[in-house]
């Protein structure tokens, strides 16, 4: 549970209102709503509105779709400047922001890299040259951006390719709440590929209870969260195998944790953090975690489990 639970969380709350359930298909994965539905509102209008606002993320933010804004930066000249819609460079803050906070573990700007290792819509046949990552290495990074949040400007600085996978999906289930909640449709919980939103309460009067990801073989307790308020969001290798890169080698993380839930009152930071810890050496990592005052549990590969001091404290 959260440390405190605001009024907030009991607006416009109907015992009598039934949950629905929609869903769809967004960012190579799926999305699922649960809504406690007032009368007045029409399911078809909401999955609707859902999957044409995550449609519209996607255009900003895909780097699968050749057609995005973001690909459209990837191919844009040295020097050039991009105009940000609200989405993107909201997204753009928070990125930059946390690959400064986590020393760069977190990196939004490691696109050649990944299309490099064919963790992007190119196959690679087989695991890069030394010379292709350092050649890739030289112009990635986030520390080559120019960021103008005045008039939410990017700069490219030539060459340099985005990659917002490791916080897109939170940010979508972010942005799918507050829609939601601009419908009057206050108490929700938002499943975009596993990163997870809850806002009120459910109208039997439980929060969203959502169980943390636990890969198999893990002779670990259940962790349940309730998510009043709040986010999760889980990293790690032990659904699709590697598909994170650290920023400080260009290549796979060879002492990572297994698997790093990150339990956040923002899903688009959850999101990221979660990336962030999941790249590095589990000691750094849980260091990281409590400097940050994360609430953050982090499952080694040797089966171990950890849990921050704000975690701790939730529970």
């Amino acid at each position: 549970m959260p440390e405190m639970v605001g009024p907030e969380a009991l607006a416009g709350f109907d015992p009598n209102a039934p949950v629905v359930v929609l869903d769809g298909a967004t960012m190579g994965t799926t999305w699922r709503v649960k809504i406690a539905l007032p009368a007045g509102h029409e399911q078809s209008r909401i999955a609707g509105s859902v999957q044409a606002r995550l449609d519209n993320i996607v255009a900003q933010m895909s780097h699968w779709d050749d057609t995005s804004l973001l690909c459209w930066f990837n191919r844009a000249a040295a020097g050039s400047w991009a105009a940000l819609p609200k989405d993107f460079s909201a997204v753009t803050v928070c990125a930059l922001e946390i690959a400064a906070r986590s020393g760069g573990a977190f990196d939004p700007a490691l696109g050649r890299l990944t299309d490099l290792w064919g963790l992007g819509p190119r196959r690679a046949d087989g695991p890069p040259t030394d010379e292709a990552i350092a050649s890739a290495l030289a112009s990635s990074g986030a520390r080559h951006l120019a960021f103008d949040p005045g008039s939410s400007r990017l700069r490219q600085p030539g060459g340099l390719w985005l990659d917002l996978s490791g916080i897109a999906k939170g940010y979508a289930a972010d942005a799918i709440a507050e829609m939601l909640a601009a419908q009057g449709l206050r108490h929700a919980l938002i499943e975009i590929g596993g990163e997870c939103v809850g806002r009120g309460i459910r109208p039997d009067g439980e929060p969203w209870w959502v169980d943390a990801e636990t890969p198999e073989g893990f002779a670990v307790p259940p962790l349940r969260v309730a998510l009043c308020q709040l986010a999760i969001a889980t990293s790690g290798d032990y659904l699709r195998g590697v598909h994170a890169l650290d920023p400080a080698t260009g290549r796979p993380p060879q002492h990572g944790a297994t698997a790093v839930s990150v339990i956040h009152a923002s899903c688009t930071a959850a999101d990221a953090w979660a990336s962030a810890l999941g790249v590095l050496p589990p000691e750094q990592a849980c260091e990281l975690a409590e400097r940050e005052g994360l609430a953050v549990r982090l499952l080694t590969r040797e089966g171990g489990e950890w849990l921050s001091a704000a975690l701790s404290r939730m529970l």
